[in-house]
């Protein structure tokens, strides 16, 4: 807005001096709008480069879960064609090898129970059967996610078959 101290009135028209001064004036807004917006612009080019780079992102993303295989659905391991590996898998909770022996009512033999340990190493080599400590078998279970698949479960002694004095246990469980 021009003051009437920047300009003279001659019979009712502006002076040279009074439009300079206008136009000085109406220069140092719209250079103040310019910046304004260049910096706005200077904004909105910095978003736009963050979202072209999120979509690439994404597009690499999708392109390489699109080229995985499909997954295998779960085959469980052939078991061996003896009866007795069947009635092994039939437990549903862990095993020694002298229990197998008195549940499949074999004599309770050191040549019975070291067969049938041995069958069970072999489902344990065979990824059918894990040994979840030393002469303790069991069928694996899905592990909690972000679990190791090293991880054993934490047993308390009793659980273990060792007494509070630490020696094992007549017997088993």
């Amino acid at each position: 807005m021009i003051t009437p101290a920047a300009y003279r009135m001659t019979g009712g028209e502006l002076t040279l001096g009074a439009v300079l001064a206008r136009l000085e004036e109406r220069e140092g807004e719209v250079a103040s709008q310019a910046g304004a917006t260049k910096k706005q612009i200077a904004q909105l080019t910095a978003h736009l480069n963050e979202l072209d780079r999120t979509v690439e992102e994404v597009r690499i993303t999708r392109k390489t879960l699109l080229e995985l295989p499909d997954p295998q659905p779960y085959a469980p391991p052939n078991l061996p064609d003896h009866p007795a590996y069947q009635q092994i898998m039939a437990a549903d909770h862990p095993l020694r090898a002298r229990r197998v022996c008195e549940a499949m009512d074999l004599m309770v033999a050191p040549n019975n129970i070291n067969s049938i340990r041995l069958k069970l190493k072999r489902l344990t080599d065979r990824g059918i059967l894990v040994e979840t400590e030393r002469g303790l078998f069991t069928q694996p279970r899905p592990w909690p996610s972000g679990a190791a698949a090293t991880c054993r479960p934490s047993r308390t002694k009793e659980e273990s078959g060792i007494n509070s004095h630490n020696t094992p246990r007549i017997g088993y469980q």
